[in-house]
């Protein structure tokens, strides 16, 4: 059987891919690695790019890199979790079944919904985390460790096209593995300044270290962020980010996502967690009703497929099940 990859590898693959501009520091199983210049200010866009302009220009880099747009997974998984929580779960297949094939491949962007986002003493969302947004991922199976350090180099690529600079990237972590269930892997971080906006992760079947995968990832609505240091709120919410508390603004906003994709309210599974999201909505804040809010974010949505319900079913459903 072959052996796992190793850690200690890692450093090796990647000074030889992304070649003398880079500089590494390896210490106690710790790497990080930084522009050779970097230190430089940096200077945001005089205007902030759309959704749709971002969006456009991550396909197009991808596609540069021969690397085409998938198909997004379904919201309502069931797998292993009630919902999409991560374009990872593209590879269960290959990763967790053994199986010689992926539910998707490549450049994915991927609406998800996960409740493990970062709170502050009040209960409230930190900035840079929401209970919905997109997951943009690069997934794919590998067969060697140049290409994980290619897919690597080829991101930079990439965030060039949207505008960052390599000098304004660094990436650190530890080259010790995690295990969960059938899945090893090795996570590496990457920031822009201060800034983390996303990870790539090294993959193996536990019992089949050879079934090798590249998870590549960040945050569509942290990439902006990254790029316009708007303040959060607006950057995510635009001219609503003043009118509704935090909490029902994420919850109007994820819950359009779910209705939209037809998962309505109910006692169990995923509508269970409709039903979830609904109930934190503020009634006083909700008492002209929601469709404005639910209009501006069915629209978001619609930029990575075709939703199953229209706005208005959406919005009526949010709202008969406030008045419930």
């Amino acid at each position: 059987m072959p052996s796992p990859p190793s850690g200690i590898l890692i450093p090796e693959v990647l000074q030889r891919i992304l070649g003398a501009h880079w500089e590494f520091t390896v210490s106690d199983r710790h790497v990080k690695i930084e522009h050779a210049h970097r230190g430089s200010p940096y200077r945001p866009p005089r205007q902030a790019p759309s959704w749709e302009e971002l969006l456009a220009g991550l396909t197009t880099g991808f596609a540069g890199l021969g690397v085409p747009q998938d198909t997004c997974l379904p919201l309502q998984w069931g797998r292993e979790t009630e919902l999409t929580i991560s374009a990872v779960q593209a590879l269960d297949l290959y990763l967790k079944d053994g199986r010689p094939v992926t539910y998707r491949s490549g450049f994915l962007p991927q609406p998800v919904v996960r409740f493990t986002g970062q709170r502050d003493t009040s209960g409230d969302l930190r900035p840079g985390f929401l209970t919905s947004f997109v997951n943009v991922s690069r997934v794919q199976p590998i067969q060697h460790m140049d290409e994980y350090g290619g897919i690597l180099d080829g991101w930079f690529s990439v965030l060039s096209r949207l505008g960052f600079h390599a000098r304004h990237i660094s990436v650190h972590g530890t080259l010790t593995t995690w295990k969960r269930r059938q899945v090893e892997g090795i996570t590496l971080r990457f920031k822009h300044l201060d800034l983390p906006v996303g990870d790539i992760v090294l993959l193996w079947n536990a019992d089949n270290p050879a079934r090798l995968a590249v998870d590549l990832g960040t945050g569509l609505e942290r990439l902006a962020w990254a790029r316009t240091r708007l303040g959060w709120r607006d950057l995510v919410f635009g001219r609503f980010s003043s009118l509704a508390p935090p909490p029902t603004l994420d919850a109007v906003r994820t819950a359009t996502l779910l209705l939209g994709h037809g998962i309505r309210p109910a006692s169990r599974g995923a509508g269970g967690i409709t039903r979830r999201v609904i109930a934190t909505v503020d009634p006083g804040a909700a008492r002209l009703g929601v469709s404005s809010l639910v209009r501006a974010s069915y629209r978001y949505w619609r930029l990575f497929g075709e939703l199953k319900a229209p706005w208005p079913a959406v919005a009526m459903a949010m709202e008969e099940e406030l008045g419930a």
